[in-house]
């Protein structure tokens, strides 16, 4: 669903966006997509557990410790940071996790670097048996072929799309399926452009750039500008804003209509990602720092 922005926007631009995180309650936005394919291919290769990795609030330990679940599956998460195994209780998106089933490994985070590396993954097999991996993110050839669902022949009528990056998978999909007068515009939750480098494995479009000037200090990071813009933009859309990822790229593309980089009579599709179920962790954060929350109800 295509959601138009009420806000008016100078030299007739205009914007709307696309609610993937309506697609489904728990598995939200580009999840679903990543994950559509990759369940399926562990169905065929019948095996009954799933593993993969993520941080304390990852939005892709929810979505697949919910989908593992509802497909069947046997869910093992692989989580960064093992001072975080006596705090699953105070943690809203591990705490989901356990409740779907997912068992949680807690491990160093100098052991979790190693995560890609084949002697680690054998080990692991050892440790828990044959195991279907999905990589951190969830992005391989089978989450792209997902992404490349986002966009419809409906969104032909967009000049920009613009979406947000986590792993680089979101971004390498819809680049595979955009029309040729389409460009895409890339928002990295990161810093640096170092995903150049792991798109470009997976595209071969040129017509795509990142624009790295709003991750807001890097992966995980808010301000207080930003939570202020989230709630607004709610507040005037009805439409709720994850602060690590969506509510960052959307921020930066109204920022760049202002500072006039996009034609007159612009049309921009923002995808919105999900994310949603991590607000509840960054508010608690947020407490702590005495800083203002997000408003999720809008």
């Amino acid at each position: 669903m295509n959601q138009p922005i009420k806000t008016q926007f100078p030299n007739s631009i205009e914007i709307h966006i696309k609610r993937e995180d309506l697609i489904h309650p728990f598995v939200s936005g580009n999840k679903f997509r990543k994950l559509k394919y990759n369940l399926l291919q562990a169905k065929i290769e019948n095996h009954q557990t799933l593993l993969t990795f993520g941080g304390a609030f990852s939005n892709h330990i929810a979505a697949v410790a919910f989908a593992g679940k509802e497909k069947g599956f046997k869910t093992i998460g692989m989580i960064r940071g093992d001072e975080l195994e006596d705090k699953v209780s105070e943690n809203p998106t591990l705490s989901f996790a356990q409740k779907c089933g997912m068992q949680l490994e807690f491990i160093s985070r100098v052991d979790y670097r190693l995560k890609s590396e084949v002697s680690f993954l054998e080990n692991l097999k050892q440790k828990f048996g044959h195991f279907y991996l999905i990589p951190e993110g969830g992005t391989n050839e089978l989450a792209i072929k997902g992404c490349q669902e986002i966009l419809t022949k409906d969104d032909a009528e967009f000049d920009y799309i613009c979406c947000s990056i986590g792993t680089g998978g979101t971004i390498s999909g819809i680049i595979n399926s955009v029309l040729p007068h389409q460009k895409v515009l890339g928002f990295p939750a990161l810093k640096g452009d170092f995903l150049k480098k792991e798109i470009r494995i997976f595209v071969q479009n040129e017509n795509w750039e990142l624009v790295t000037d709003y991750h807001f200090g890097g992966y995980g990071k808010v301000n207080a500008a930003l939570i202020e813009f989230i709630n607004q933009f709610n507040l005037e859309n009805q439409i709720p804003l994850d602060p690590i990822y969506t509510g960052k790229m959307v921020f930066g593309v109204i920022d760049l209509i202002k500072k006039n980089y996009f034609p007159a009579h612009s049309k921009i599709l923002l995808i919105h990602t999900g994310g949603i179920q991590g607000i509840q962790g960054m508010n608690m954060k947020l407490r702590n720092k005495q800083l203002p929350t997000i408003d999720i109800n809008g």
